[in-house]
């Protein structure tokens, strides 16, 4: 865990040095929110600011971690890492808690702006259910991140993580809430990490239990993302250094 933890605080160190990069990627759920959350009268307010600070989370640990990764992989502190008596899951444990840092900032942003504007008017008990889901969505989009980051050469990384954000982030439902998909991207939805999430967060936001199904379906996606990361970072390795 001391491995983990230094390796976060190296990764927040590393990233805080690039505000080019890093305040954009924080700001832009928060601007998605006003000019389109906001407005939106068809979706119930708590249900669209679950939606939107979702956006947020993913944006931030999905973006500025997967890109950053293909990024890094290229440069000497990279090499260097690999040098280092660490384990792989002491880096990915590092990587993903610097991720909900960054995520926990992302998110407080656009809460700001929701709470002012009304739009977060939750009790206890739904505050501390909507940041344990928000948690628990934010853990595999993480892994999803790193994984991309080391299966991706850095010149393809934002691209194909483009095509993948817009297509998690429609389909799952965190622009639109529970209805007002189109048919085609209704049947995707159920079988992708941001859906399962979103029916986490919808439901408490709204004082509904919880359905087991969505919380296995995020631990099955947890688990199948962290392998292909370590898959990825093995075989990056092994390219690199035989």
């Amino acid at each position: 865990m001391r491995l983990a933890l230094a390796h976060a605080r190296m990764t927040l160190l590393a990233f805080g040095r690039y505000p080019t990069f890093a305040l954009p990627t924080l700001l832009l759920p928060t601007l998605f929110f006003v000019l389109f959350g906001l407005p939106d009268s068809h979706v119930s307010h708590g249900v669209i600011t679950a939606s939107f600070t979702a956006y947020a989370v993913f944006t931030v640990v999905f973006f500025l971690f997967g890109v950053g990764i293909a990024a890094e992989r290229e440069s000497p502190w990279e090499t260097y890492l690999r040098t280092l008596p660490v384990r792989v899951r002491s880096r990915f444990a590092g990587r993903v808690l610097a991720a909900l840092a960054f995520a926990a900032v992302g998110a407080g942003l656009l809460l700001v702006a929701a709470t002012a504007a009304g739009f977060a008017d939750f009790d206890g008990r739904a505050w501390l259910r909507f940041v344990l889901a928000l948690v628990a969505g934010a853990v595999p989009l993480s892994l999803l991140g790193i994984a991309l980051g080391y299966w991706v050469p850095a010149k393809g990384a934002l691209p194909v993580a483009n095509v993948v954000y817009l297509v998690f982030a429609y389909a799952g439902g965190l622009w639109t809430g529970p209805r007002g998909l189109p048919s085609a991207a209704e049947r995707l939805s159920p079988f992708l990490p941001t859906r399962q999430w979103a029916e986490l967060l919808w439901p408490a936001v709204l004082g509904q239990p919880w359905r087991a199904a969505h919380w296995l379906a995020l631990l099955g996606f947890a688990c199948a993302f962290a392998a292909l990361a370590a898959w990825g970072y093995r075989r990056d390795e092994g390219q690199r250094f035989r």
